[in-house]
């Protein structure tokens, strides 16, 4: 499966090479075509062509005085060759160099968001001190940019402003940092936790389930009782998966009766909720065994 995926990609790559429209046209189609859609098309052309042709051609855009320009510029070293990146560390170096500078709020959104992408060891402490310190932007989306770009790391000041961004007034910037620190890091202090637990009454549904499913990930005792109760109306929830996924991470025999109940007055067969429940029985069983061999 991942030859036929890699091979796959190969084509895409060699018929984005062979495409006979230059790199300037995919960039003035990139930056003219109403339609977005066909717009970004020609940027994930752009993404597998991956030459140091279209290098050159972002890193220009991204010293213009036009915002659509460096935007579209983020956009394209972000993700510049595909499975694997095409010069990585210089692709982020422009993209430091644009958010030391930019205040367009379309062009540091975009700088962010090409930045998650990249990051790993080509993202380096000064990358990771630059974005957290646009957290306090006033613009929603930047903030949104900066939690993604963030998840997957765990250095103390990506874990403190992920904190932060969780309590922000915004539910998308809220879910981001929510399930950044609940499922992309291995991180388990008791600040991570806490953040978790008060984001188990948000008014955002998404934002409460990722924080279910933080906190059984690392078997919370407190996300217990808030579990039952969320799973007690499973079939009337629009991201019902997030409970069940809490509870498959907890596999904690308590839940086991709330489940049983819910594929009692289950609509249809629910082969997500009937896996869980397979689950819970072998965690019950599990469990009385090891009460009876301590009794």
């Amino acid at each position: 499966m991942l030859d036929e995926y890699r091979a796959n990609l190969a084509r895409q790559t060699a018929a984005a090479r062979n495409d006979p429209r230059t790199t300037a046209d995919l960039i003035n189609l990139a930056l003219t075509e109403m339609d977005e859609n066909a717009a970004w098309d020609a940027v994930v052309l752009l993404h597998f062509r991956g030459t140091r042709d279209v290098f050159d051609a972002a890193k220009s855009l991204c010293a213009s005085d036009c915002p659509q320009e460096k935007t579209l510029g983020a956009n394209i070293l972000g993700q510049l060759g595909v499975p694997d990146r095409s010069f990585p560390d210089e692709c982020v170096a422009v993209l430091m160099k644009l958010l030391k500078a930019e205040s367009a709020d379309c062009a540091l959104e975009a700088a962010c968001i090409a930045l998650g992408h990249l990051h790993g060891e080509e993202l380096s402490g000064r990358a990771v001190e630059l974005l957290c310190n646009l957290k306090d932007h006033a613009d929603a989306g930047v903030r949104y940019a900066v939690a993604f770009a963030l998840a997957g790391l765990s250095d103390n000041l990506t874990i403190k402003t992920l904190i932060e961004l969780s309590s922000d007034e915004d539910p998308i910037v809220r879910d981001w940092a929510t399930f950044a620190l609940g499922a992309q890091t291995d991180a388990d202090t008791p600040e991570i936790r806490q953040a978790l637990c008060a984001r188990l009454s948000d008014s955002d549904e998404i934002t409460r389930g990722e924080a279910l499913a933080g906190l059984a990930r690392r078997k919370d005792e407190r996300v217990v009782e808030p579990l039952i109760n969320e799973l007690s109306s499973y079939h009337e929830a629009e991201y019902g998966s997030y409970r069940l996924e809490a509870a498959e991470q907890l596999a904690d025999a308590r839940l086991l009766p709330v489940l049983l109940q819910l594929k009692e007055s289950a609509p249809a067969q629910d082969n997500e909720l009937e896996k869980v429940i397979r689950i819970m029985c072998l965690s019950k069983t599990g469990w009385t065994t090891t009460a009876r061999s301590n009794s």
